[in-house]
């Protein structure tokens, strides 16, 4: 087939080596010469320029890798949809997530999930990371999604997308004058934030940790259970809320809310499927496929 060469193809030029190549795809080096061979004479172009034992990518071929990858990653998309046709057209798959991640980023996904595949029911719970990961291991649900840190090893973590925490005020604050603030002298403002177990506050005592700092050198207004709750009670007040890029985008854009840059530090973090350890195929293993390849936040 004519995406094996392109596969072939893409192999060479990420290990920029016939012998690597090979040993990756399990075919012998001689084929993979004929499959670029075969690629060339078809455009028309070299696709590398080698110079003894080392080989660079021509023009054509960085342009060839490019688009390369759009190829191979429409091929894994279509085996993926029709195999999940083929094999799992219906059941039930109980999916929970934490509160920012089933609030902001999984609705789209579930709503073209189920239109792709309406066979299947789909159920989604809502709640800290901390709950989360114990539904799984008590099998109230089949598959979650969290945010956080913290690990239990009775269960499996796989990445699925990065975000970022940041720091917020209203616009009609008297704070909103602030441009940007260090971990430091966060201690000096009041201070609204998600509650204990949830992953946001793990990852903002961690930060504080590194710093030599934690949660009782802050001045913290209130601990609440959601980031709606945070963005409406900054409404109302002079305080600094710490929440997900991808919950306050919206308001950002609308003029809300004032965006306060960290000073020298960052808030990073991943979020994460999580399984018990062991279960690797069904419906949760499609699903986790489907969400890290239709995602678009």
């Amino acid at each position: 087939m004519q995406d094996f060469k392109y596969k072939v193809f893409y192999s060479v030029a990420k290990n920029l080596s016939f012998t690597k190549a090979a040993k990756e795809l399990f075919i012998t080096q001689p084929a993979v010469s004929k499959h670029i061979r075969e690629l060339e004479k078809y455009f028309g172009l070299r696709l590398f320029d080698r110079d003894a034992n080392k080989i660079t990518l021509t023009p054509a071929g960085r342009t060839l890798l490019k688009h390369s990858e759009e190829l191979l990653k429409i091929h894994r998309q279509i085996e993926f949809d029709l195999n999940l046709l083929k094999n799992q057209t219906a059941g039930n798959l109980r999916i929970g997530a934490s509160t920012t991640i089933a609030q902001y980023v999984l609705p789209p996904l579930l709503a073209r999930f189920h239109q792709a595949f309406p066979d299947i029911q789909l159920s989604l719970i809502n709640d800290n990371t901390e709950n989360i990961q114990r539904a799984v291991l008590q099998e109230h649900i089949d598959l979650g999604i969290i945010e956080g840190k913290s690990r239990k090893k009775e269960l499996k973590y796989t990445f699925f997308l990065n975000d970022e925490l940041v720091a917020i005020t209203h616009y009609h604050s008297q704070l909103a004058h602030l441009q940007e603030i260090s971990l430091q002298a966060l201690s000096r403002y009041p201070l609204v934030l998600r509650e204990r177990g949830s992953g946001t506050l793990e990852v903002i005592e961690d930060a504080l940790q590194q710093e030599g700092l934690s949660l009782s050198d802050l001045q913290i207004a209130m601990y609440l259970g959601s980031t709606e709750s945070i963005k409406s009670y900054l409404a109302h007040a002079n305080c600094i809320g710490i929440v997900s890029i991808s919950s306050i985008s919206k308001d950002l854009l609308a003029g809300k809310f004032k965006l306060i840059e960290f000073k020298d530090f960052s808030l990073h973090r991943t979020f994460e499927f999580v399984r018990n350890q062991g279960d690797s195929q069904g419906l949760a293993a499609a699903f986790m496929d489907y969400a890290r390849q239709n995602h678009n936040f």
